[in-house]
């Protein structure tokens, strides 16, 4: 079979992968504290034919750690990061970490994320707020207070650069390596009354989009003309009766 088939189709397939990825990132640019996805394509190399032909690989994708914009709620119960950081929810397998830091008090006091799951303090674990005591007051460091008086804290963590994240529910991250509380304040904390937008570059994300859905259309035309160019040679070489 022709290389340039190859090479067209594994362009159409890396194509398709960022195709997704976009089309996921701009239905999502008025989700609460989303996270955008880039995915990066490296050239492969096969000395198959007789030359060097050059491929297009799978493709890797990452989600972007770029703040959003943040919005001021009013509500006492809405927070936003401040910096390369993350709040911390119980999932099913352990801690999972989001941006979106709209929460909620269920009837016992329970801090919940809006899809019901349980914000976690520096240590992991649940926190509990008075149901009588009246709207909390959230510092930078994500200490609460109920009249005057400290009542839980929520936990913020620093994902290791090197560490994969990949999407989890409820608009939610997994880490490879566990987070880490943040200790130190200066230039990481909580905005108690905000809440972050997603990352996503409105203008960008759909000329990208446009863009990939040309090259898309232009690698199906290569590939129908490699795959005539070759019924064609077959037709013309082919054995004669």
């Amino acid at each position: 079979m022709q290389p340039s088939l190859y090479v067209s189709l594994s362009s159409q397939i890396a194509l398709e992968k960022r195709l997704t990825t976009t089309a996921n990132n701009v239905a999502n640019m008025a989700t609460v504290g989303f996270r955008a996805e880039e995915t990066k394509f490296a050239e492969l190399l096969s000395r198959s034919t007789r030359g060097e032909v050059a491929f297009v690989g799978p493709g890797t994708s990452a989600i972007s750690r770029i703040a959003g914009q943040t919005t001021k709620t009013d509500s006492p119960l809405d927070v936003a990061v401040q910096g390369d950081a993350w709040l911390g929810i119980q999932g099913p397998k352990g801690t999972l970490y989001t941006r979106d830091g709209r929460f909620t008090m269920d009837a016992n006091g329970q801090l919940r994320t809006l899809t019901g799951k349980a914000v976690v303090d520096p240590g992991g674990g649940p926190i509990t707020l008075d149901p009588q005591g009246g709207p909390p007051t959230i510092g930078r460091d994500g200490s609460i207070y109920q009249n005057r008086q400290q009542v839980g804290a929520i936990g913020l963590f620093t994902i290791d650069p090197k560490a994969t994240i990949s999407r989890a529910t409820d608009n939610a991250v997994s880490a490879s390596l566990p987070g880490r509380a943040v200790q130190d304040f200066t230039r990481l904390g909580m905005a108690q009354g905000y809440v972050e937008g997603a990352n996503v570059n409105p203008i960008m994300e759909m000329t990208r989009l446009i863009a990939i859905q040309r090259a898309f259309e232009s690698a199906a035309t290569q590939t129908s003309q490699s795959e005539n160019t070759l019924t064609d040679a077959i037709k013309t070489l082919g054995p004669q009766g």
